[in-house]
């Protein structure tokens, strides 16, 4: 309680002891009946005004306590962070998630430790091998993730801080007890004004094209997939990127590939994006320096490769999603490694392996509630055989069709049927079959 209205409290028992007592002394000094009257008349006049006064406070003070103000609240007045800049607005968000897939392989079994048991990933489909009495089943919520972003306007300046993370890392468990993981990091990277620094989907990659699929990726095969860290700069629809580089290499004759970190140069890409009511279009250039290094070998090579994507609305219920890329040295790039950059040839030199691939996916609302997606994807390589060996592969299909329920907002079920297939040089292929499910919830 404030003092002021302490005082007035205060004030008023005083003014009413005043009211009844003031007739009796003036009657004691034997004034007249009107000069009476008139004396009453004031202090009741100021009774009333300080009874009317102490009701405002009160009526103000329940106002104050149980009605807020119109239009979403902040937790609290003052920034969560006392390190951070003042005004920093913070956010979180992700989603928890569970899959269910049901696996069948024609010629082999994936193995165990397979990451291509949790995700559709085209170059663990197995080839040549026996096939298995029946599928396999796998169930796993690794897939779950979450974000933390803190945006900051300084001097006229925008600051983005963002980090995201899931649970896809390697198993800290088993499966027959605890099946816990690690955390993976996804994006790290801080943005002000034009520039980005830090790790996020490479600027050759158009992640606003990708299907609406119920696996982690689900056109694996045939679109640009990668994150890493990179300084990136944007003025419009023009964007470029220096991107961390690395070089995977098939040695000669044999099917092993290695990781190459010897480069000295990185990866390098612009971007134009259009953007309009039917959706966008975007075509990205990438060039890149391969290069592999021993004790007796000093290799290199130079790769270009072009990728053209983009989304195109068909009414309300119905949109369009396509990705088309080729180049030269685009294996790290395309299909999460389904083929390597290079060729390492009889006397040591690398040649960069040539490479496409592509999908398009339709996606149709059927109600509020109900969407499906019908999606192709694929991808080939020009191996030489006399160099890569007959084990490395040549191509890759699938096709994938989907439908998604949403239970309750931002809940839902989904079922994924995958067909795929590899085929490596020597022309032996094998055939994957997966009912892929999951409920998810975001927040």
């Amino acid at each position: 309680m404030s003092r002021n209205t302490l005082k007035r409290r205060t004030l008023l028992p005083l003014a009413v002891l005043l009211a009844i007592a003031a007739p009796a002394q003036v009657l004691a000094q034997d004034a007249s009946g009107q000069d009476l009257e008139a004396r009453i008349a004031q202090l009741e006049q100021l009774v009333q005004g300080l009874k009317t006064e102490l009701d405002a406070q009160k009526a103000a003070t329940v106002a104050a306590t149980t009605t807020l103000p119109a239009g979403p609240q902040p937790v609290q007045a003052s920034t969560l962070m006392p390190a951070a800049n003042p005004g920093t607005r913070f956010g979180f968000g992700g989603f928890i998630e569970l899959d269910a897939m049901l696996s069948d392989t024609s010629d082999g079994e994936l193995t165990d430790d397979s990451a291509g048991r949790l995700l559709y990933l085209p170059s663990t489909t197995p080839v040549g091998g026996s096939s298995e009495a029946g599928p396999d089943l796998d169930v796993h919520a690794q897939f779950s993730r979450f974000w933390f972003a803190a945006d900051t306007d300084i001097d006229g300046h925008k600051v983005k801080g963002y980090i995201e993370a899931d649970l896809f890392g390697n198993a800290n468990g088993n499966e027959q007890s605890t099946n816990t993981y690690g955390l993976t990091l996804r994006h790290a990277y801080v943005g002000w004004d034009k520039w980005l620094a830090g790790q996020t989907w490479s600027n050759f990659q158009d992640a606003a094209a990708l299907p609406d699929a119920v696996d982690f990726i689900g056109p694996t095969e045939g679109t640009v997939f990668v994150r890493q860290a990179q300084l990136r700069y944007t003025s419009g629809p023009w964007s470029a990127s220096l991107e961390k580089p690395e070089t995977t290499v098939t040695p000669y004759l044999v099917g092993a590939r290695i990781s190459s970190d010897d480069n000295s140069l990185p990866d390098a890409t612009v971007r134009y994006l259009h953007k309009a009511d039917w959706g966008h279009f975007t075509v990205a250039g990438l060039v890149r320096q391969l290069k592999y290094q021993t004790p007796l070998l000093d290799e290199s090579d130079s790769a270009f490769a072009l990728s053209v994507s983009g989304k195109w609305n068909i009414g309300a219920n119905d949109d369009i999603r396509y990705m088309v890329s080729y180049g030269s040295g685009i294996g790290r790039y395309l299909g999460l490694g389904l083929g390597s950059d290079a060729l390492q040839a009889a006397d040591g030199s690398l040649q960069a392996l040539d490479g496409r691939g592509g999908y398009i996916a339709w996606r149709h609302a059927f109600n509020p509630r109900l969407r499906g997606n019908l999606f192709v994807s694929a991808a080939s390589y020009d191996n030489d055989p006399l160099i890569s060996g007959l084990a490395v592969t040549r191509s890759a299909c699938s096709i994938h069709a989907n439908l998604v329920y949403t239970v309750l907002p931002k809940l839902e079920i989904g079922a994924e049927f995958i067909h795929g297939t590899r085929e490596i040089e020597s022309g032996l292929d094998g055939v994957l079959r997966r009912l892929h499910m999951h409920v998810k919830y975001n927040f």
